[in-house]
């Protein structure tokens, strides 16, 4: 609880629709917290910038000077030790931001809980900072087309990437309720609508 509110983490595979749900959850008064929206703000600030550039030089820059993301991802997913060097720099300045966030809408009676839309939920252990873990299940068909997609990524680069998180079975088990993404939207709104009202009402029974 922070404030007196819940915090709510949305934990799946990628391509699942976790952003999704946890605009559901947004609609029902639920605070979202992206942590790609704070991790592309981090990478705005001039010393995140520098210590990037002192780190890889200027080919994780794009032409007009911003930071690179799909460079950079090229480069962590190719090379763990880098990958630990960023997540060991760059979570600390999220996790600041995220909790300022919080805090700033803590007096809001608008505000019923604090959604984390965070990829990497159980991989940096902020699941066990949350009241309530739910799990977006989603077929793997569908999420590899959607990834395809939304990111150009072939099955082979998807079970790439999930190699490097934990497996979705123990994310799925861990998890305190799941939300079924293989319907239609309002299928899937119903269930939201569900588990939120339940973890309103103290219930975390795992679903």
């Amino acid at each position: 609880m922070f404030a007196g509110k819940p915090i709510i983490g949305i934990a799946g595979g990628i391509g699942s629709g976790k952003t999704f749900v946890a605009s559901l959850f947004g609609e029902l008064g639920g605070l979202v917290i992206s942590s790609d929206e704070q991790v592309h703000l981090a990478y705005q600030r001039d010393d995140v910038r520098a210590r990037l550039r002192q780190w890889w030089g200027d080919a994780i820059f794009a032409a007009d000077g911003s930071l690179d993301r799909r460079a950079i991802a090229r480069l962590i997913f190719s090379d763990p030790a880098q990958k630990q060097r960023l997540e060991r720099y760059i979570h600390p300045i999220v996790n600041a931001q995220r909790t300022q966030i919080m805090a700033l809408a803590a007096k809001n009676h608008g505000v019923r809980a604090y959604i984390w839309d965070i990829p990497l939920l159980f991989e940096v252990g902020l699941n066990r900072d949350c009241d309530a873990v739910v799990f977006v299940d989603t077929p793997l068909a569908d999420r590899q087309r959607r990834v395809h997609a939304s990111r150009g990524w072939a099955p082979e680069e998807l079970a790439r990437r999930e190699n490097f998180q934990m497996p979705l079975d123990k994310k799925r088990f861990t998890s305190h309720y799941i939300v079924n993404n293989g319907g239609t939207a309002d299928v899937v709104r119903e269930q939201a609508r569900d588990v939120f009202s339940r973890i309103l009402a103290g219930s975390h029974t795992t679903a």
